[in-house]
């Protein structure tokens, strides 16, 4: 089996679908599906571009709920995913034919939740949300031509509240999630997968102590 050298345009190589939820200047809420989020202990970096109105909120707020869409939410992940809460819809959007919508809920046939400890609403309809505070926001693409700096945004936050649906918990554990039960949508490559295959294989990793990785 042989390997060619390609170049790649985008690089989604599979990544958990994420549904943020922030609040606009107005006060009404603002919904981003990503793909480009990642976590460490109780820290998550999500890849954002600057002039995402979800960027410009967490910004000002420092703010946010990671809400994480089951894999049969594709029809409201679908309906978002061509919208931003940027009114002026920057160039790079409008050639890829996105348009802007106030009322994200409304059109992805979701429901608002208030959160605990942050002002952004929690998806009712999502089996997970992380309230979330920001930490440190990071600027990308230091190194690139003048026109890409600063283009693209790498912002942390920490997870400060975590509501799992009941039937997602590891029976016996107060703060474990059954892998078993827990289907996420994944994005490889603009496109939306699921996990029903199952498990692969028994991983020798799920033999540490999950408490041991605590922070």
């Amino acid at each position: 089996m042989g390997h060619s050298v390609i170049s790649p345009a985008i690089f989604y190589w599979g990544t958990p679908v994420v549904l943020v939820t922030t609040v606009n200047e107005d006060g009404t809420p603002n919904i981003a599906p990503i793909s480009s989020a990642w976590w460490l202990g109780n820290r998550a970096v999500l890849g954002l571009g600057r002039s995402s109105q979800t960027t410009a909120n967490l910004i000002r707020t420092r703010q946010c709920v990671l809400n994480l869409p089951s894999d049969d939410m594709v029809q409201s992940v679908n309906a978002l995913a061509q919208t931003t809460g940027t009114k002026d819809v920057p160039p790079g959007k409008v050639r890829r034919g996105y348009r802007y919508e106030k009322d994200k809920f409304g059109i992805a046939g979701l429901t608002p939740a208030s959160s605990d400890l942050v002002q952004p609403p929690r998806i009712q309809e999502c089996p997970v949300h992380m309230e979330a505070e920001v930490v440190d926001i990071h600027e990308l693409f230091k190194d690139g031509p003048v026109e890409l700096k600063g283009c693209l945004m790498a912002i942390e936050v920490k997870v400060v509240k975590t509501h799992v649906l009941d039937e997602l918990r590891l029976s016996g554990y107060a703060n474990r999630i059954d892998p078993d039960k827990w289907k996420p949508m994944v994005m490889s490559f603009q496109n939306l997968y699921g996990l029903k295959d199952g498990k692969l294989a028994d991983s020798t990793l799920a033999k540490i102590d999950e408490e041991s990785y605590r922070v």
